[in-house]
């Protein structure tokens, strides 16, 4: 599988959830979540899909940006005085998951682009041009996200698209209220896959039951269909350039979630709170999976990937240290 670029749009201003949006990006709300060891821990909601997108092997990002979205940038910029006062308080456990993180991040190359007025998701993914070129990319929507086992739906989209040649490839899931999303008429190919032969946004009368969850994968074909599309109101929908695509004759496949698969969104209270309650279910989990020894020696073997700066024989000294008392 070709690891792509990806693409997050992270500059809606998060109205349906003021005020705790008034100063904080609703994409960095924090979400449960497990450290490498199993432990529970609480990551925004941004990084978990940054560190979904990089597992499947992905390793340039750009994040679409407005005002007031500084946060995000502070945050995936590596603090190297912040670790060196972890190392130094002897706080092993939260040293090596954010090294872990920064190790990531280091990884990495990441460019922020700025989305200076709230344009629509159609337009934020127009600006982001400059960083795929002419290559595929993902575009994943910064407060949308899929709990799957073992992190496969990345990698089953890319394959997907791969597959089938398409110009355009994104997950669909069955809803009770698709009037309320962006549904598709489609033709079932069979294996979760659908050849989408129509696509519109909040229909009054639905095609279907299977509306679009906001990942995608596509070609630098979009781009022209996002020019083309007439602007609803003051914003440009992606929906639109899709369905021009599909005008154009071009290839358009959306793929189902399978079972065991599950969306999860910020974009309400409502949902918010269903995410809380998924991602705290999932962490117990995950948390219980793992045996105290097993804990213990990914706690002291995991090394600080990327962070020459850090004084990794000092940090790992510390480590050692805590083991030996853990064990007398």
């Amino acid at each position: 599988m070709r690891h792509l670029k990806a693409v997050i749009p992270a500059a809606g201003l998060g109205t349906r959830l003021l005020p705790a949006t008034k100063e904080q990006p609703k994409e960095m709300l924090p979400i449960f979540s497990y450290t490498l060891d199993g432990r529970k821990c609480v990551k925004p909601f941004l990084q978990v899909i940054f560190e979904k997108l990089y597992d499947a092997g992905s390793r340039d990002f750009c994040f679409v940006v407005g005002r007031g979205k500084r946060s995000i940038e502070d945050h995936f910029t590596l603090d190297s005085n912040f670790l060196y006062q972890l190392a130094a308080g002897n706080k092993i456990e939260p040293l090596n998951e954010l090294s872990r993180f920064y190790g990531r991040v280091n990884d990495s190359d990441i460019v922020f682009v700025n989305q200076p007025n709230a344009k629509g998701f159609g337009d934020a993914v127009y600006r982001a041009r400059s960083f795929t070129g002419k290559d595929p990319f993902i575009v994943h929507a910064g407060d949308d996200l899929i709990v799957s086992a073992k992190n496969q739906y990345v990698k089953r989209l890319v394959e997907a698209f791969q597959e089938n040649d398409a110009d355009a490839c994104f997950f669909v899931e069955r809803v009770k209220k698709p009037q309320d999303y962006g549904v598709i008429e489609a033709i079932n190919l069979g294996k979760n896959l659908h050849r989408v032969i129509g696509i519109e946004e909040k229909p009054r009368v639905p095609a279907s039951d299977l509306a679009v969850v906001a990942i995608y994968v596509f070609s630098s074909n979009i781009f022209e269909a996002i020019k083309s599309v007439n602007p609803s109101g003051n914003e440009i929908q992606l929906t639109d350039a899709i369905s021009d695509l599909i005008d154009q004759g071009c290839r358009v496949y959306g793929l189902e979630l399978k079972r065991g698969e599950k969306r999860i969104d910020i974009g309400t209270p409502e949902s918010y709170w269903t995410v809380l309650k998924t991602m705290q279910k999932l962490s117990e989990h995950n948390s219980k999976s793992l045996s105290k020894e097993a804990k213990l020696d990914l706690q002291i073997n995991y090394p600080i990937p990327g962070c020459d700066w850090v004084e990794a024989k000092a940090a790992r000294s510390v480590c050692i240290k805590e083991k030996r008392k853990n064990k007398k």
